[in-house]
């Protein structure tokens, strides 16, 4: 039996809070177009299956008692933010030095491969789905959590694209490049409080 009544909701509440993954979203659509912002999110997904099939699989809590390995995807996620952060805010401030609109570097494979690394990477995730998935289902039953990982993803994708639309919105409005190095220095910053906040985490 699966409370969908008091999952959904829960889902929702979970995506909705920015983070990472949403942030990177919404800065793709504003540098590439919902396109490659869209495929982005395929990547995310990618990771999200993964984690989700080991709950299902129960070594979710497994994992998520390992206080090593834990340790180890703590500070592989903190290492890949702060690369993400720092390399945005640099690119931000090259193109603020040039007077023409700079090419915009469109390379599909980086992008999904950067929202699959995020996702995987963080630790938070695994602990996110093997701490909420069970509470939902009576029988904790590979089948049941399987199902609400799957629905889960829906809830993902809906508010992935508001994320996404919210970015598109951004880059098409004013002086478009002068937008694109605003997102490009904002979500970088961003990127490396993330990043902190996950190395200063005493709960992982």
């Amino acid at each position: 039996m699966v409370d969908w009544a008091g999952f959904v909701p829960a889902a929702v509440l979970v995506s909705l809070i920015p983070g990472a993954n949403q942030l990177l979203g919404l800065r793709n659509a504003a540098r590439y177009g919902v396109g490659y912002a869209m495929a982005g999110i395929g990547g995310r997904f990618v990771a999200f299956v993964v984690l989700i099939g080991l709950v299902a699989a129960g070594l979710g809590t497994l994992l998520a008692a390992s206080a090593e390995l834990l340790t180890i995807l703590k500070w592989i996620g903190v290492a890949y933010l702060l690369w993400l952060g720092v390399s945005s805010i640099l690119k931000a401030r090259r193109e603020m030095s040039q007077t023409q609109d700079p090419p915009k570097s469109k390379n599909l494979r980086a992008v999904v491969i950067n929202e699959f690394v995020v996702a995987i990477s963080n630790p938070k995730a695994l602990l996110l789905f093997a701490a909420l998935l069970p509470q939902f289902t009576t029988t904790g039953s590979p089948a049941a959590l399987a199902e609400l990982g799957a629905a889960y993803l829906g809830v993902e994708l809906l508010v992935g694209l508001a994320y996404v639309l919210v970015g598109r919105a951004i880059g098409v409005a004013g002086v478009k490049a002068r937008t694109q190095r605003k997102v490009d220095a904002g979500s970088g910053i961003c990127f490396v409080i993330l990043a902190g906040v996950l190395a200063v985490d005493s709960s992982l």
